[in-house]
């Protein structure tokens, strides 16, 4: 192995070895500083500026390297150190072939970061991330990427373009899948444990990987639910809706920032001064990690029109905090010139220079350029029996129950006849999820394969495939053709329904309805599968729906017709036996939805922590009159609020009380509430705390999340939960964007979703 960079730096007589430098993630000291340095003393403008280029790979790098003139420039470049990191360059050996180049051919064979899209699996895939939302469970989530986090590391990758921690309150927008819902709080929850998960507690540990906190930021509010759209929100928002999960992230220690596609204020995010310099790298003091671009798009600052050319694009990038481009090539055609001629000082370029750099370090890189090119663990440590048994606990937590009449479910395994009636029974692809890495297609544990598996006699369940929903290429990059007007497959779903006695019936979407650029501005059921379910319910009333989905649906008619009804997303590899798991009553489920489902989509966005408004529904108003805010033809609420989730068993909350009606600035209370097992079988609740502050310098939520916990109750036992609200519960940013609390009277709230709650009041003073 070429050894030009280690001779360099012992040349230069390092006074602190590696193994004396934190390489703690959660450190705010800088890691390695003296050996980034040192090296960075060595390096070139040339050499600089390719640390800041993130090429994709465009041939297997185990093969010949074709003879175009763009893969044979951008051989050379990586030859020549003019490139620092590549995505979508996979497996140890390819990993291992691309990293020779740049470390046995560059001048100071600095390393090569592998960056690939590792959302919510590898291999072996979880539920998507608003499915794992659903659980309020930090284990799933930290878990899940753990494993994500081995299974790339064992194939080469050491950086992910994940967890993604836009707010979703627009179902439209394809992108909901991967979000972790439409609260601030509970986003922030789960993003600090998706980094533990990848990151570990030390980024040199072979089987972990660096994190990516995406998209900085508002993404999730693009104007009509359209992805890539523009972007138009209040600093209030931003503040206190938008950026929580960002700067849990930058606490946590996530290793990089992934600028999004829309601007904020008419600044696109790669040329926002606001977010890199003055947050991010000022505020929260985000010292060790560094921002990077999404696909091309400082490059289409230019298409914004925010920036004439590339010059301009790239000095307004650098200049605002955009450490490395990806795949936009703009900081290849235009730092080495503004810093050459004085546009940029050298200082700027060295600031993202030592980022990335310490980021490598960080990883082992230097120590070792091929220690994530290990074979034997590619081999090993890919879709195991342990990490598919994470998989299935992930799955069936991250289950909601919508509804259960007459408590159709659980179903018994033994004596009860059972249809399985949709395409989405029978599909092993759907149910990986859309984002889905290296999963292999069609590996997924089926619904109808989880049933046969569960029940004692396999001739206890039929099969009728009932619909079909797509036709053509199924692909993240195309269109789907959805298929309308064939009842072909009506008449056996129809005569099996009639011989059952009960029917469990997949509806949904494709996953590749969801995710990103799939918006659309229906968001209901598409092609024939509201018309089958009409036609079941002639014959038999007995229907539990598994509905299969990435996104909140506007699905009125379900809820009005069909008895039972379970939410199960995209749910992983193990989808098909999680989904038994619960139908069975093998677990009883407990999940609760992150996010609020429309009864149409007109009411879009629909999200539980809005404002109240002049002329709010609770006022009263004469009969007839309209003047106050409201729809004609539809309620305000939701179909199911955020936070909602049923069990096979009843909780019931009483005696809330607090410690004190009254509490000053640095003082608390504590409140307290009884949650009892009124049911007949065990369960886990997720008990819920909301706080309203009625009067503030601007106005204020009707309530927001401030806490939960999670409990398990026997039959009949009860218990008392507490929460503890102080100064910091009862803070947000202000008129003026400082962040504390302010006197007067706040609502406390508490129950088993943002709408069934227990309420008292309470009082901060000076």
């Amino acid at each position: 192995m070429k050894v030009q960079l280690a001779i360099a730096i012992v040349t230069i007589a390092l006074t602190a070895c590696m193994k004396n430098n934190s390489s703690n993630t959660n450190s705010t000291a800088a890691p390695f500083a003296n050996e980034v340095d040192s090296l960075l003393s060595l390096m070139t403008l040339e050499e600089k500026a390719g640390q800041l280029n993130l090429y994709a790979g465009s041939w297997e790098f185990t093969g010949p390297v074709p003879k175009d003139a763009n893969n044979q420039q951008k051989l050379e470049n990586i030859k020549s150190g003019r490139v620092g990191a590549m995505l979508n360059v996979i497996t140890t050996e390819g990993t291992r072939e691309a990293q020779k180049l740049a470390v046995e051919n560059s001048r100071l064979g600095i390393p090569l970061l592998f960056g690939y899209d590792v959302i919510h699996g590898y291999k072996t895939m979880m539920p998507i991330p608003l499915g794992q939302a659903a659980s309020w469970d930090a284990d799933v989530a930290r878990s899940g990427a753990q494993v994500a986090a081995k299974e790339a590391s064992a194939s080469g990758i050491n950086w992910t373009f994940a967890p993604m921690m836009d707010i979703a309150r627009d179902a439209r927008w394809g992108r909901m899948m991967e979000s972790p819902g439409e609260d601030p709080y509970l986003a922030s929850y789960l993003s600090k444990a998706w980094i533990e998960g990848f990151q570990g507690n030390d980024l040199s540990d072979e089987a972990t990987i660096a994190a990516c906190a995406k998209h900085f930021a508002a993404y999730g509010f693009a104007e009509a639910g359209r992805d890539y759209n523009t972007v138009d929100i209040s600093m209030q928002t931003l503040y206190n809706i938008v950026l929580p999960p960002f700067k849990a992230a930058s606490e946590a220690g996530v290793a990089s920032f992934m600028n999004s596609f829309n601007e904020i204020g008419g600044v696109p995010a790669n040329g926002s001064e606001l977010l890199q310099r003055e947050l991010l790298k000022g505020a929260w003091n985000y010292q060790n990690g560094f921002v990077v671009s999404d696909w091309g798009s400082i490059g289409e600052m230019i298409t914004h029109g925010f920036a004439a050319d590339t010059l301009e694009a790239g000095y307004k990038a650098l200049t605002a905090g955009s450490d490395m481009d990806m795949e936009a090539h703009i900081y290849e055609n235009s730092i080495e010139e503004l810093v050459s001629t004085g546009k940029i000082s050298e200082e700027i370029l060295n600031d993202a220079v030592r980022r990335v750099l310490t980021i490598k370090f960080q990883l082992g890189l230097f120590e070792n350029p091929y220690r994530y090119s290990d074979t034997s663990r590619e081999k090993a440590d890919l879709l195991t029996e342990e990490n598919l048994k994470v998989a299935r606990e992930a799955a069936r937590k991250s289950i909601v129950l919508l509804k259960n009449e007459n408590n159709l479910l659980p179903l018994n395994k033994e004596g009860q006849s059972i249809a399985v009636i949709g395409s989405l029974a029978a599909d092993k692809d759907v149910p990986l999820g859309s984002w889905r890495a290296q999963a292999n297609e069609g590996s997924a544990v089926s619904v109808l394969e989880g049933i046969q598996g569960a029940v004692s006699n396999k001739s206890d369940v039929s099969f009728a495939q009932g619909y079909t929903l797509t036709t053509g290429r199924r692909k993240f990059v195309y269109e789907l053709e959805f298929v309308e007007g064939d009842q072909s497959g009506f008449s056996k779903a129809i005569q099996l329904a009639k011989k059952v006695d009960v029917v469990v019936l997949a509806l949904g979407e494709d996953c590749w309805q969801s995710g990103e650029g799939r918006s659309q501005t229906d968001i209901g059921l598409k092609g024939d599968q509201m018309d089958l379910m009409y036609e079941l319910l002639k014959v038999n009333k007995n229907i539990v729906v598994t509905l299969m989905n990435g996104r909140s649906l506007a699905i009125p008619e379900l809820d009005e017709n069909i008895p039972a009804i379970l939410e199960v997303w995209h749910l992983g590899s193990e989808a098909g036996n999680a989904i038994a798991d619960v139908l069975f009553g093998d677990y009883n489920p407990s999940g609760k939805l992150p996010i609020s489902f429309p009864r149409n989509v007109g009411q879009c966005p629909i999200y539980y922590n809005h404002k109240n408004g002049g002329r709010p529904a609770t006022n009263p108003h004469d009969a007839g009159m309209v003047f106050w805010s409201h729809y004609t033809d539809s309620p305000n609420t939701p179909l199911y609020p955020f936070g909602y989730g049923l069990s096979y068993t009843t909780f019931e909350y009483s005696d809330l009380s607090l410690s004190s009606s009254e509490m000053n600035q640095a003082g608390e209370i504590v409140a307290s509430i009884k949650v009892k097992n009124t049911g007949k079988v065990g369960g886990q609740e997720t008990v819920q705390l909301y706080i309203r502050d009625y009067v503030g310098s601007v106005t204020r939520p009707v309530k927001e999340l401030k806490g939960f916990e999670k409990i398990t109750l026997k039959p009949g036992e009860e218990k008392v939960v507490q929460f503890t609200i102080n100064n910091e519960t009862l803070s947000y940013y202000r008129a003026d964007l400082s962040f504390g609390s302010e006197p007067g009277q706040f609502a406390l709230m508490i129950g088993g979703n943002s709408q069934k709650i227990l309420t008292t009041d309470f009082r901060l003073v000076d």
